[in-house]
């Protein structure tokens, strides 16, 4: 099975100049943790997770969060994957790299993003699951 097959493909995303209130407040209207962050080709530049946000607001003023550019807090070193490669594969990059979401690049566009939930959503990956949650765990 591949990636392509699992993954989410209606991927809200904002753009480097948004604002950190931008951001919560797309994250809030979707019930999603994680915003790609991607230019006006749709090539992902970074991500911002809710607890990126969380972090920032707690060490800043309210005038500061909304002047702040969703760039200067996004997460640049990513890991990416490809819609082609292997449930199996990318289940294993979850555990080594111990996240819980992949952006997924197509020629380095924004295609989708695979989530653990995308793999618990199919019983066959449950115990993969369960493994990577135990790993991510003993990370912290």
């Amino acid at each position: 099975m591949t990636v392509k097959e699992l993954m989410t493909t209606s991927v809200c995303f904002l753009k480097p100049d948004a604002s950190i209130s931008d951001a919560a407040a797309l994250m809030k209207k979707n019930n999603i943790g994680i915003v790609p962050i991607c230019d006006n080709r749709g090539c992902l530049l970074g991500l911002v997770t809710d607890r990126d946000i969380l972090m920032r607001v707690s060490t800043a003023d309210a005038a500061s969060v909304e002047l702040t550019k969703i760039s200067d807090i996004m997460t640049t070193n990513l890991v990416t994957i490809s819609p082609e490669m292997n449930v199996h594969d990318a289940a294993c990059l979850f555990s080594k790299k111990k996240v819980h979401r992949l952006p997924v690049l197509e020629n380095g566009r924004l295609v989708g993003m695979l989530s653990l939930t995308d793999l618990a959503k199919k019983k066959i990956f449950l115990a993969e699951v369960g493994d990577i949650m135990g790993a991510i765990a003993a990370k912290k």
